[in-house]
């Protein structure tokens, strides 16, 4: 039993490294080929050269659409953020009729295909008569992520010590000063991890953007124009930096939620120490 239990953890590693390979490897040949002298065709690579990045920096058009998407992504944080966070305490500290329903309708954008969210957005904007523009755009990726934040905030609040609200009370704040001095910062590491998933998501959407583009283009759009022209050495460069700011991203996350997270065991061996003492 404990053989067979063994040749099967020989194959893990294996099987581990088949799944990442299946997993990172287009990445990585997007990323050596951002180098390529020989320009997006030729296998190996040759005359590795920084010129690709050269005329990528020098791209006007380029770097105006990735201006547009971080601005989008920005406000697009702060609108989820403003209406997810409040979602969220609602679901989870007060109760009222249709609850249940409430909290499908949340969850319901991140099912419905971007497709459907964005012809049903351009046809509200006509009804409204605005103008298609970054502002709709924004609206759109706002509306679109309002569960994202709604979600990351909720499985926060499920892990929320109670105890120190309690406390907070007893001691004489009110409930707004409970909620911005003990709430709020016990959330921290949610509404980070949410801030990052929003920014990241609204950076690389494109189905809604599709529906509710202007005159400006966001940097996918942009990059989606220029493939149909053809795949180019700039695409493949443009695209290295973007895997290199999310991989900042997701250490910066990371390097957080540990320090976090060793905060609270020292804190908690602090409160344990009076007690064993006594």
């Amino acid at each position: 039993m404990s053989g067979g239990a063994q040749v099967k953890s020989r194959w893990l590693p294996w099987h581990a490294a088949a799944v990442f390979c299946f997993l990172y490897l287009p990445i990585v040949t997007l990323i050596v080929y951002s180098f390529n002298g020989s320009g997006v065709g030729g296998f190996p690579p040759r005359n590795l050269t920084l010129d690709w990045y050269r005329m990528l920096f020098a791209d006007d058009a380029i770097w105006t659409s990735v201006l547009n998407s971080v601005l989008v992504a920005a406000a697009a944080m702060a609108i989820s953020l403003t209406f997810g966070i409040p979602a969220a305490l609602a679901l989870d500290r007060a109760d009222f009729p249709g609850k249940v329903l409430f909290r499908r309708l949340v969850l319901l954008p991140l099912i419905l295909p971007g497709i459907i969210t964005g012809l049903s957005l351009l046809m509200l904007f006509r009804a409204a008569d605005m103008k298609l523009s970054l502002l709709t755009i924004v609206l759109g990726h706002g509306t679109a992520l309002i569960s994202v934040a709604t979600t990351e905030v909720f499985a926060g609040l499920q892990k929320l010590d109670r105890a120190q609200e309690e406390a907070s009370l007893d001691l004489g704040a009110n409930y707004w000063q409970t909620f911005w001095r003990v709430t709020i910062p016990n959330l921290r590491l949610s509404i980070i991890g949410a801030a990052l998933l929003i920014f990241t998501l609204s950076m690389d959407e494109i189905a809604v953007s599709f529906f509710l583009i202007g005159r400006d283009n966001t940097l996918p759009l942009e990059i989606w124009g220029r493939l149909r022209r053809g795949i180019t050495p700039e695409i493949n460069a443009i695209s290295s930096i973007i895997f290199a700011f999310s991989l900042v991203a997701i250490v910066t996350w990371y390097r957080l939620r540990a320090r976090a997270e060793g905060n609270a065991e020292g804190g908690a061996e602090l409160v344990e120490a009076p007690v064993q003492g006594d």
